[in-house]
């Protein structure tokens, strides 16, 4: 028994098998390297060096082997809307499609208001929020074109910007070394601050668990990979292997430019290298140059993420457990049309919205972030214990790759990852030892109460069609 032999599968499209072991790679770098959040992390402080490596080893390792079994067994079209549905049910799938699809709608805006945020710092400083948000609005709409176009030619997006991504983290880390050597760093690092912090280490640890996810991203183009059962392993033990290094480079380079209290959450890549580069003529070009290519790496992200997510809503669609408007596939390029363009209109409202509650970019940027960052991670829970059902009860399908280990092994493994992000949920609004601040929680909670309440009723309405 396969999935793409199951009627789940009905109504999904023929899909072109174009996405091979480099596309991959390259796509899921694109994914999970993200420059937009590398500020938060870092200002962690020395400390958020030990938080990359600890959360590289007891969550990154363990969940990448567990989407490399389920992205090796289970093929299709839909990724972790699929495997959901397999363990527990349309209904649990459905809403595994609705919190990973809206995510990226709520998460865009905050994306392309950092996208505006340093287009002004190197084009006009003076900019107004207004001015910026009617640039995230534009952003959208062209990331929304881009999606509908053909996989063949948008999955250059995410490839090109895998490459800008490296290149733009290895310059920061090679700098920092450099200057380390040559000036001295911003920060002492020493035995004692490389030791976690539990203070401003837990209110920023979230981010850094968000900033490992999306291996399963491409698995949401299941039936465009040439070879998934081989291509998907091998994606993500070399992606993965190259993230954790980028990352590590790239704070390593801001906590030798600037001092924590200094990095901020909009300006702190162009701050830092212009920090590590210096004052010269040629200095200030490459700056500008990479302040360009950030900008790029931006947009390439979100493209990334709408092309997997999209695909993702546009299959659970086609199993009754989104609205059909999500099943649209575009007549020539058999692309999810529908979902684009309610991403597109979503992204536009919220980024509205937010934009009336937020004085500065920088609170709308945190906001946005945390408010999609929570709905993002929800689905993550039912993946992890999905795993460990499939495990036991779907015996008879074929792994080309499975997770090491008997079975006390890999419930540690997913309970690992469970207990992470379960932590970096409850984290995004409350830090032990801290009291909450509700105005800056509340539309936070709130936002994530009200997706998670419209869900149930888009999902009571399809299952009401369907009975």
């Amino acid at each position: 028994m396969t999935v793409l032999n199951t009627p789940a599968t009905a109504g999904r499209g023929s899909f072109k098998r174009v996405l091979n072991a480099l596309d991959m790679t390259l796509f899921t770098v694109c994914a999970i390297l993200v420059i937009d959040t590398l500020a938060a992390s870092a200002k962690v402080g020395v400390s958020s060096l030990t938080w990359w490596v600890i959360t590289f080893f007891f969550f990154f390792v363990p969940y990448g082997l567990i989407v490399a079994e389920l992205g090796a067994a289970y093929p299709g079209e839909g990724g972790i809307q699929q495997w959901i549905r397999r363990a527990y049910g349309d209904r649990w799938a459905g809403r595994a499609g609705w919190y990973y699809w809206v995510n990226v709608a709520l998460w865009m805006p905050s994306v392309y208001i950092l996208f505006a945020g340093m287009t002004a710092q190197l084009f006009a400083p003076e900019m107004g929020l207004w001015t910026k948000i009617v640039i995230g609005i534009v952003m959208t709409w062209i990331t929304v074109g881009v999606g509908i176009a053909s996989l063949a030619n948008s999955k250059w997006v995410p490839n090109v910007g895998a490459v800008v991504k490296a290149a733009i983290m290895l310059l920061m880390g090679v700098a920092g070394i450099w200057v380390a050597f040559t000036r001295g760093v911003a920060n002492e690092i020493n035995f004692s601050t490389l030791m976690p912090s539990w203070d401003i280490g837990l209110a920023f640890l979230p981010v850094v668990v968000y900033n490992f996810l999306g291996f399963e991203l491409m698995s949401g183009a299941g039936e465009e990979m040439k070879n998934p059962a081989r291509d998907v392993p091998f994606a993500i033990v070399v992606a993965g292997l190259a993230i954790v290094a980028f990352y590590l480079l790239a704070t390593f380079g801001i906590l030798a430019a600037l001092p924590v209290d200094q990095i901020g959450l909009i300006e702190g890549v162009l701050d830092t290298v212009g920090k590590l580069l210096g004052e010269s003529d040629l200095a200030k070009a490459v700056t500008m140059i990479v302040g360009l290519g950030a900008l790029y790496t931006f947009f390439a992200n979100m493209v990334t993420w709408t092309l997997g997510a999209n695909r993702t809503a546009q299959a659970a669609a086609a199993d009754g457990e989104l609205p059909a408007i999500f099943a649209s596939l575009h007549p020539t390029y058999n692309t999810p049309v529908g979902a684009f363009l309610l991403t597109g209109l979503v992204s536009t409202v919220v980024i509205v919205l937010y934009g009336l509650l937020a004085g500065t970019a920088e609170d709308l940027f945190w906001s946005l972030f945390a408010f999609s960052s929570i709905v993002f991670l929800l689905p993550y829970l039912l993946v992890f214990v999905a795993f460990l059902k499939l495990r036991r009860v779907d015996v008879d399908v074929p792994r080309p790759y499975r997770v090491p280990g008997n079975r006390a092994v890999i419930v540690t493994l997913a309970s690992l990852c469970f207990f992470f992000v379960a932590q970096a949920i409850i984290f995004f609004v409350w830090v032990p030892g801290e009291g909450i601040d509700w105005t800056t929680a509340g539309p936070i909670v709130g936002g994530v109460v009200l997706t998670i309440i419209l869900g149930e009723v888009i999902l009571a309405i399809q299952g009401r069609k369907s009975a």
